[in-house]
């Protein structure tokens, strides 16, 4: 036991110290917060897109949807282009907005966060047209074959403006820090023009932000005219070192590496899937989602993980839950149990990382590793070697085992048998863990009550 509160506090030291300085960081607590901010309407557009696949599952229905729902998709799948069609653009403001703010608030700036959302949108869209850089002219590109049809450099695809979509999501972000540092330059500095106090604030504001358009404008067109005469632009060469972290995430390496880091968070009593997934690899899963609903197979998109990796919470405990409420032998275990099932079926676990405890605990830290690993190895190969459908619609976190796994891989029974296979894998891990730990814990309350 010593040597696993060794490793804790090596865990401790080396993982928990610098990545809980990493989640302080302001660019990635707004990143966070433009992914929670993001996901209501991903979810709304991801439901649209299953209703249309609906037929291709249910056969049945293939007649009905022709003569009724398909003749006006064109209307209804308008939801599901301008949430996941647009990405980018809801990434881009929000990032920018909350970075403003936590400026404002933090350094005491006068900032304000509408400023700082329109400019990042402003900085971005400078960016989203193509241009070339021939015979010593700059012009847009006009193209239009069965490759790609782009029209005064805006290239269209089928759910809009592509760099608009998921691919332009790093992007976006990119061009929101840029704009709001140069807001905050121009703040500190007093580049700004100041109105009298009579003047409304909403009319201070929007001259206040003036100075520091002019100087987004010029700096983005100068790195932009720069890179177009080097025969790239922003969008390529941001695509370059995230492109590469995009095959790294989505191998089957990279995914065990991910989940090990994610735990190793959890087992200090960090929230490891908020810092790794919904800090750093959101815009990943929503990219990977986008491909996959376009026809891609890339296992690692959505929600994945709460569907297939950690049903029932961190650790994949839904039948370790179950098996504390109705199998469990001490007093201890049944009343935790019980309390944390109903929560379990509904991926939160909070009372047994907490209550059980595993955090902290050398003793139930190797299936708490393990079983999300394995789970994600299932799921990861299940979608590789095409088992299954890969995961093409959002679905809220919670949704229970089974449900959101059909959902989001748009109505695939086999996502079904995918999910509690790896549920029941996950149990496996756990149940000689669990069984010694309850014959300890078991074994001290018989002595507690003999002393009473």
């Amino acid at each position: 036991m010593e040597s696993g509160n060794k490793a804790l506090d090596t865990l401790e030291k080396y993982l928990l110290g610098p990545m809980s300085k990493v989640a302080q960081w302001r660019i990635v607590r707004s990143v966070m917060a433009a992914g929670m901010a993001s996901i209501p309407f991903v979810i709304v557009g991801s439901m649209f897109l299953v209703f249309n696949v609906l037929p291709e599952t249910f056969t049945f229905l293939e007649g009905f949807f022709n003569n009724t729902f398909f003749r006006i998709s064109d209307l209804y799948m308008l939801a599901n282009k301008t949430t996941m069609g647009l990405l980018a653009l809801y990434f881009g403001i929000v990032v920018g907005y909350e970075y403003t703010r936590i400026y404002a608030d933090e350094d005491e700036l006068n900032m304000s966060p509408v400023n700082g959302a329109l400019l990042a949108m402003f900085a971005l869209f400078m960016t989203v047209p193509q241009l070339v850089f021939q015979n010593g002219e700059m012009s847009l590109v006009n193209q239009n074959n069965e490759g790609s049809t782009i029209i005064h450099g805006w290239e269209m695809v089928e759910d809009g403006i592509s760099r608009l979509g998921s691919s332009g999501i790093f992007s976006a972000i990119i061009m929101a820090i840029l704009a709001v540092q140069l807001y905050r330059f121009c703040v500190k500095r007093n580049l700004v023009i100041k109105m009298p106090e009579a003047v409304p604030s909403g009319v201070a504001n929007a001259f206040t932000a003036l100075i520091p358009a002019f100087v987004v404008a010029i700096s983005v067109l100068l790195i932009n005219g720069i890179l177009i005469a080097l025969g790239t632009d922003i969008f390529k060469l941001i695509a370059l070192p995230f492109g590469f972290v995009v095959n790294l995430t989505n191998s089957w390496l990279g995914i065990l590496v991910i989940y090990f880091l994610v735990h190793a968070l959890w087992i200090v009593g960090i929230h490891g899937s908020n810092i790794i997934i919904q800090g750093f690899l959101f815009p990943i899963l929503m990219s990977n989602l986008q491909s996959n609903a376009n026809g891609a197979n890339i296992p690692f998109a959505g929600e994945l993980n709460n569907a297939f990796i950690i049903m029932g919470g961190a650790g994949a405990t839904l039948g370790l839950v179950i098996y504390l409420a109705f199998v469990a032998k001490s007093k201890q275990l049944k009343v935790l149990g019980k309390a944390a099932i109903v929560p379990g079926f509904f991926n939160i676990n909070e009372p047994l990382v907490f209550g059980l405890p595993i955090v902290y605990n050398p003793f139930l830290a190797i299936p708490f590793f393990v079983a999300p690993m394995v789970t994600a190895s299932v799921a990861y190969w299940a979608v590789e070697l095409q088992f299954m459908q890969p995961v093409i619609a959002m679905m809220p976190w919670p949704t229970p085992i089974g449900a959101g796994a059909f959902i989001s891989t748009g109505g695939d029974y086999m996502s079904i048998v995918i999910s509690i296979l790896c549920a029941i894998i996950a149990f496996l891990i756990w149940f000689p863990f669990i069984k010694m730990y309850d014959q300890k814990l078991l074994a001290q309350e018989a002595g507690e009550d003999s002393l009473i």
